[in-house]
């Protein structure tokens, strides 16, 4: 297959546990799968159920990251943006893994689009209470005081607020469509890509006399794991079997 039939990969939201599980044993065969004739493979974070630091990571996810590496010592670039879930993934498991860190959001060129792709949370701007958790679990110092906090605090920490949206109006936790129209006013792109909310569709939108889609990927669940799929002839979701 050449460079140029190749397709792009985007998958989101697949929540791996730390524990045996199908979505592991899936996404295993994802990467030693189709991925190999992908000529890039992005995965848009919450990859993973809960991040409580790179070294627990390494040792909980050890057979990911070797996957990971194999394909990208293959030759597939491997793209990684951090999700809710797994905002602290650091240096230290993405060089393991062969992994790209990208800014959330950001435009990439797919099969000669212009797209902006982002994990999704940024955009779900009636949550107020989250997005303010959002500004201060991203901040440095915040994130420096966490690492070196003992195991025990930092797991309890990640499961409240792993818990939290569960209690949460299900308006609310959906992308703001005023957000999402600046998103598109600001960065001038046709085409945004994202996950977070688990409401995979695709949204045909006029934004300043403008026609453009927004595409929500899928969230995983053991018999329903999916990926999109772009190349020139267009996108398409794949069901992996």
């Amino acid at each position: 297959m050449s460079a140029t039939s190749r397709p792009v990969l985007l998958l989101s939201d697949l929540h791996l546990p730390n524990a045996p599980s199908p979505l592991r044993e899936r996404f295993l065969a994802f990467l030693d799968g189709p991925a190999r004739d992908a000529v890039a493979v992005y995965l848009l974070g919450d990859l993973f159920e809960y991040w409580i630091g790179d070294a627990e990571g390494l040792a909980d996810y050890a057979p990911e990251a070797a996957a990971l590496r194999r394909l990208r010592d293959h030759g597939v670039p491997l793209y990684f943006q951090h999700g809710n879930r797994d905002f602290m993934l650091g240096a230290a498991f993405a060089r393991a893994a062969g992994l790209t860190l990208l800014a959330d959001p950001l435009i990439v060129d797919l099969a000669g689009t212009p797209t902006l792709l982002s994990h999704g949370d940024v955009w779900c701007t009636d949550d107020l209470a989250y997005q303010r958790w959002r500004r201060f679990s991203r901040n440095r110092l915040a994130q420096f005081i966490y690492r070196r906090l003992p195991r025990r605090w930092r797991q309890g920490v990640a499961g409240k607020a792993r818990g939290g949206s569960t209690r949460k109006p299900a308006a609310i936790l959906d992308v703001n469509p005023q957000a999402i129209a600046q998103a598109f006013a600001a960065h001038g792109v046709g085409r945004i890509i994202h996950g977070h909310t688990h409401r995979p569709a695709v949204h045909a939108l006029t934004i300043d006399g403008r026609e453009v889609e927004r595409l929500v990927l899928s969230d995983w669940h053991d018999r329903h794991c999916e990926y999109l799929e772009v190349d020139a002839s267009g996108l398409r979701r794949r069901q992996l079997r």
